[in-house]
């Protein structure tokens, strides 16, 4: 469902967050885990849109953790919505269709028509599959730049002879991570984790530099501070490119793309041009991900959080998830010491 409406409805033509494609999509799913009636699920998704559908801002200028926390909400807004739905509350309805509903108001206007491509019934549901992996942990139209620039370091011998960077990319890469955007946040090496992870500018020069992206090394503030790294920053821009953009929006997934091409102009006045349509890690990529590169970004990300035998643990259950018995699916919840937990900060300010 939630792959479909993405498909079917653009949400960021409209500024709306993608938050509001989730919450319908996971009551949707819960409803049929759930084997809810037709009528119960239905206004538990009414429910969940109702209460989801929030504004980009939450990923404009200068971002909080509200941007890493957005979807996890609306995930716990929409199990609260089949909760009320299946003790007979019922929602706004027809929340999408209705003449003060979100297509009307929100989204393309009253006459405004979507088309969303929904599994016929027995048929096979594969929409995961036209989802994307990222390997880096960064926003993911910088996948693919972020690529682009390790594989660009290796014709550079001094980064100081740089003159300029141009990215010439898509409409929705350029307003929204790159100088289209029109965010100064985007250059503040004081600026949130978040406000980075929307940078493409800050990101390819990191990558360009150190040759590699790191979830946590590359967003630290020390690295972001670095005289030498702030220089080249501020010498990339980006520029929407009308192919770049339609091969974004291109149903084929043979020429679908979330790349960039790169100019990088010296001092001296050669001319260093290369680029990248998808990201290493992508199914056309130069390494598509296979199940040993999953055990490597979980493992990578979970050391020095989760015990050894515990990641172990949750290697060997996932494994073969169809042969599971009833009742065994709380096995995917990872345990996290106490002990790291208590490292939490705490703050006693609030109301509760």
């Amino acid at each position: 469902v939630q792959i479909d409406l993405v498909k079917g409805i653009c949400l960021h033509e409209h500024k709306i967050d993608h938050v509001a494609h989730l919450g319908p999509s996971v009551a949707a799913g819960l409803g049929t885990m759930l084997n809810l009636d037709q009528e119960t699920i239905y206004q538990a998704i009414g429910q969940a849109l109702h209460l989801t559908t929030a504004t980009r801002q939450s990923r404009k200028g200068l971002i909080s953790s509200w941007k890493a926390y957005a979807p996890a909400w609306a995930g716990k807004v929409a199990i609260e919505a089949v909760d009320r739905a299946m003790r007979g509350e019922g929602s706004p309805s027809p929340i999408w269709e209705g003449e003060d509903g979100v297509i009307a108001w929100l989204l393309s206007g009253p006459d405004a028509q979507y088309t969303v491509p929904l599994p016929g019934p027995g048929e096979a549901k594969r929409a995961i599959l036209d989802s994307y992996t990222k390997e880096h942990s960064a926003e993911y139209q910088s996948q693919a730049p972020i690529d682009l620039a390790r594989r660009m370091r290796e014709k550079i011998t001094d980064f100081t002879q740089i003159e300029s960077i141009v990215l010439h990319t898509s409409h929705h890469t350029h307003v929204v991570i790159g100088t289209g955007s029109g965010d100064p946040q985007k250059f503040d090496p004081d600026a949130s984790r978040e406000t980075l992870d929307h940078s493409v500018p800050y990101i390819f020069a990191v990558a360009l530099e150190d040759g590699t992206w790191d979830s946590e090394k590359s967003y630290a503030p020390e690295r972001a501070h670095r005289p030498e790294t702030i220089e080249l920053w501020h010498k990339i821009s980006t520029v929407e490119d009308p192919e770049w953009t339609r091969r974004y929006h291109s149903n084929d997934p043979a020429e679908k793309a979330f790349g960039a091409k790169a100019v990088i102009t010296l001092k001296n006045g050669d001319v260093i041009t290369d680029e990248l349509a998808v990201a290493d890690a992508h199914p056309l990529g130069a390494r598509p991900f296979a199940r040993p590169q999953y055990v490597e970004k979980f493992t990578g990300l979970a050391d020095g959080v989760v015990d050894s035998a515990e990641q172990e643990r949750f290697l060997a259950f996932v494994t073969d998830l169809a042969a599971k018995p009833a009742g065994s699916l709380g096995e995917l919840n990872i345990v996290v010491p106490q002990t790291y937990l208590d490292k939490a900060p705490t703050v006693d300010k609030g109301l509760f």
